[in-house]
């Protein structure tokens, strides 16, 4: 296996090891980039756009965002620490998070684990739709520590194509569960192993790219060795990766943890959630005529980051005046994209963005 140094990015090396290859590449524009998905010319994950510098309103908006979901965060990183303390006793929990929505959350539970004593490790780790997750990374991870204390962790689910990757992903891999120990924070559509809600809520992490996420890009496939990132340097005066993780770290040493619960999330109770997702997804597909579901993307943040990186059509949320999605309505609003007022028509999402077809 070719020899590989882990990086942390823009976090501390104690928080996270990338298991990843910077890379430079040359960027894509964001509408030539869709014509090349959407006709099938070329894979998504072999090509990345500029990521945009914030604007000072979206910074705005992150920071209270951070300033409202600080405590909640605290509160359900906890739920999720301690539930996975109770799930794998004494075993060293090694925490794999998927690049990038997982890092922070991931960060956040090793730093969790830490203080409650809990021996755990922190990996970021790529995985892609079609393409399945990083092969080279698994491997380097089960030859340290094998697999019986590793989970996955991502931000939140949106309609469970990550799920659906991971599974079959690790059905080629020996020593996993047929259903992956996917922990996520938050749980919509309800396809993972271990969540602490099944909001679909503000997650401050989650309107924002590489400057919450170690500033690294989404991954760049790779057919041979790690999958690859760019390093996000065009960003570093934006940088708030720390900032979340600290002003959440701050926040749990402030509470009282006997008095928070371990999360007591069992799959089997919300296979509702996603016949649900389901459901709303088959509904938006038959009225917008969409051949291809990975042109929806349900729920805030897969909403506020399909709007910031991809080419979009419509815009749905529940309610206009939601504070929630204020962030998803301004950027909508600034690219002249429809946006309509669907009430519970989407279901348990607050907000869904419609990709537009170009091809």
């Amino acid at each position: 296996m070719q020899p590989f140094i882990p990086f942390s990015g823009s976090y501390l090396p104690d928080d996270v090891h990338f298991l990843l290859k910077p890379v430079e590449m040359e960027m894509t524009p964001v509408d030539q980039k869709e014509q090349l998905i959407q006709s099938g010319a070329k894979h998504y994950s072999d090509m990345l756009s500029q990521e945009p510098e914030p604007t000072n309103w979206h910074l705005d908006l992150f920071a209270r965002a951070l300033d409202q979901g600080a405590v909640r965060l605290a509160r359900e990183v906890v739920m999720l620490a301690k539930a996975l303390s109770e799930r794998f006793g004494d075993t060293p929990i090694v925490l794999v998070s998927l690049v990038r929505a997982g890092v922070p959350l991931g960060v956040m539970l090793h730093q969790t684990l830490r203080a409650m004593g809990k021996p755990s490790h922190h990996y970021g780790v790529s995985i892609i739709r079609d393409r399945g997750i990083d092969e080279t990374a698994m491997d380097w991870i089960e030859d340290r520590h094998g697999t019986e204390g590793v989970v996955f962790v991502d931000g939140w689910t949106g309609k469970g194509a990550i799920t659906g990757e991971l599974r079959r992903s690790l059905s080629s891999r020996a020593g996993y569960p047929q259903d992956p120990r996917l922990v996520v924070l938050a749980d919509p559509c309800g396809v993972s192993w271990l969540a602490a809600s099944d909001d679909d809520w503000l997650i401050p992490f989650g309107i924002m790219g590489a400057p919450v996420s170690g500033l690294i890009s989404r991954s760049i496939w790779s057919s041979e060795g790690l999958h690859g990132c760019v390093q996000c340097e065009h960003l570093r005066q934006f940088e708030c990766s720390r900032q979340l993780v600290d002003t959440v770290a701050d926040c749990r040493n402030s509470l009282d943890l006997s008095e928070i619960s371990a999360s007591q999330w069992d799959p089997e109770r919300f296979t509702q959630l996603k016949s649900q997702s389901e459901r709303v997804i088959a509904s938006l597909a038959a009225e917008y005529a969409i051949s291809s579901i990975n042109r929806i993307k349900p729920g805030i943040a897969e909403a506020t980051r399909a709007v910031l990186r991809r080419v979009p059509e419509h815009v749905l949320v529940r309610s206009v005046d939601d504070p929630d999605v204020a962030l998803l309505v301004y950027l909508a609003r600034e690219k002249n994209i429809t946006i309509t007022e669907v009430g519970d028509r989407i279901g348990q999402y607050r907000a869904i963005t419609i990709i537009k077809k170009v091809h």
